[in-house]
């Protein structure tokens, strides 16, 4: 066993990880539901939401690029806020990855069942958790290798989507059905906002967790050859990638289709917008995108959820098996310690559906809005250490510091509370459970604070630093 992760990862392998990261299953399968209740004023939803992960993404940019760590967000957290921040918000973000897991996994699973139904689809789960374990626990390299191209299927299915979906908007492909594409679409239907201005906040509560996961290549930098470029790179080009592949496919698809349109409904977004292309086999086609999305999200997942529980202990807040990695520099114990929870979650699917895992998606539902929040305030105060300590390092810099950072986080509360009015949608029990959860893991942040007698984060800072190498291949 060593004691450092290695620099497996290739700056190509970090440029689709970054990409790719803000593709989730959830864009495809989700996007229905906000369509119907927003109608084309979802567009406004997705901008608001997408305005405010560029943000989010700014801020933990200037904290990364100055100090990439495995830890990302959560060792930030620690240094800026305290022990307790790093220790909870750390350990709720591993819960949010772990349970995600048991979810596509099971998505996955329906798929590949519908394709060879003789095989049941716990078997296909357990086949796909497999797989993609042994892929990261071979090396981070092979995790890079299998995220580059899952990711890169996903680009190109995208920009393949928004490229014919809008010839076929401005009439320059044949065989569209005329009367129903076109930019029309946005307003001939009851109006832009045709269920009111109000549907775009509830819009907002409906696409707000199909962004988790840009905040990925911030922990994937600190295995790269050079994490400060990575971390700059991705950081100032996530406003093009959520321009283009959030807002311009759906852009396309609220003007190929009347928003109200039956087949967005019973078909989902996706799959009738390219029926109305005449694509053959429309469906598969999707579920293929959709399959692949889902097994890139199962992989940076448990990518996810190993490095954050080995940053964890690092600083003494995990199992210290968690911190040693082998001779490839993988962090095993932490691999097999999230997988297992993601089996546990998946037995719970398959058992316990609309109880104890109901319990376990709602409960981790908010803590996408948490880590945001989380990192709003690890950057108020990291910006003044950085500037005392090593102001060189700040090569990527928060706009308008401070006051679009408290903009930020008064907008994050802001949808938390709107969350708590939603009982249509589940938003009062997700942010309810959610919390319920938080309070828990900070009692028991507040309690091993105590145990250990308060020791300083500086000199927890200082012993993480040190046993953090990321070592060249």
């Amino acid at each position: 066993m060593t004691s450092g992760l290695q620099a497996g990862l290739k700056n190509r392998h970090l440029s689709m990880i970054a990409i790719g990261g803000v593709i989730g299953a959830g864009l495809f399968v989700g996007s229905s539901s906000g369509i119907a209740t927003a109608g084309p004023g979802i567009l406004l939803s997705y901008a608001l939401v997408g305005t405010l992960v560029v943000l989010v993404m700014r801020m933990l940019g200037e904290m990364s690029a100055a100090n990439p760590t495995s830890g990302s967000f959560s060792a930030h957290a620690d240094r800026a806020l305290g022990r307790w921040a790093g220790f909870s918000i750390g350990w709720l973000y591993w819960f949010f990855w772990v349970v995600v897991l048991a979810v596509e996994a099971t998505a996955g699973a329906k798929i590949l069942e519908g394709w060879i139904p003789a095989v049941p689809q716990w078997g296909w789960a357990l086949i796909v958790m497999v797989v993609l374990t042994a892929t990261n626990l071979v090396s981070v390299g092979s995790y890079g290798e299998f995220e580059f191209w899952f990711a890169g299927i996903k680009v190109v299915a995208i920009g393949a989507f928004i490229v014919v979906g809008a010839l076929a908007v401005f009439g320059v492909l044949p065989g569209v059905d005329s009367d129903k594409a076109g930019l029309g679409n946005l307003t001939d239907h009851g109006g832009f906002l045709p269920n009111g201005p109000g549907a775009i906040l509830t819009g907002v509560l409906l696409v707000v967790f199909s962004f988790m996961g840009s905040e990925i290549a911030t922990l994937a930098a600190g295995e790269s050859e050079d994490p400060q470029r990575a971390v700059t790179k991705s950081t100032n080009s996530i406003i093009w990638r959520i321009g283009v592949f959030y807002l311009g496919s759906i852009f396309v698809v609220v003007t190929l289709l009347p928003w109200n349109d039956p087949s967005i409904k019973d078909k989902g977004s996706y799959v009738a917008a390219l029926d109305s292309l005449g694509i053959a086999h429309a469906g598969q086609i999707m579920n293929f995108i959709v399959l692949t999305s889902v097994l890139s999200c199962l992989n940076s997942g448990l990518y996810t959820a190993s490095r954050m529980a080995f940053s964890l202990g690092q600083r003494g807040d995990a199992p210290k098996a968690f911190a040693r990695t082998t001779s490839r520099g993988v962090p095993m114990a932490a691999i097999v310690a999230s997988v297992v929870f993601g089996f546990v979650a998946v037995f719970f699917n398959y058992r316990f559906p609309d109880s104890v895992f109901l319990f376990l998606v709602n409960s981790s539902g908010a803590v996408a809005l948490f880590v945001w929040l989380v990192i709003c305030f690890s950057q108020l105060r990291m910006r003044r250490i950085i500037q005392a300590e090593a102001p060189e390092k700040l090569v990527v810099k928060m706009w308008l510091y401070p006051y679009l950072t408290w903009a930020t986080a008064a907008l994050i509360v802001f949808v938390l509370g709107y969350m708590l009015t939603d009982t249509e949608h589940d938003g009062r029990e997700t942010v309810l459970l959610s919390l319920l959860v938080a309070a828990v893991v900070l009692a028991i942040a507040f309690v091993k604070e105590r145990v250990r007698g308060g020791r300083t984060t500086a000199a927890v800072e200082d012993r993480a630093t040190s046993k953090d190498p990321v070592k060249a291949p």
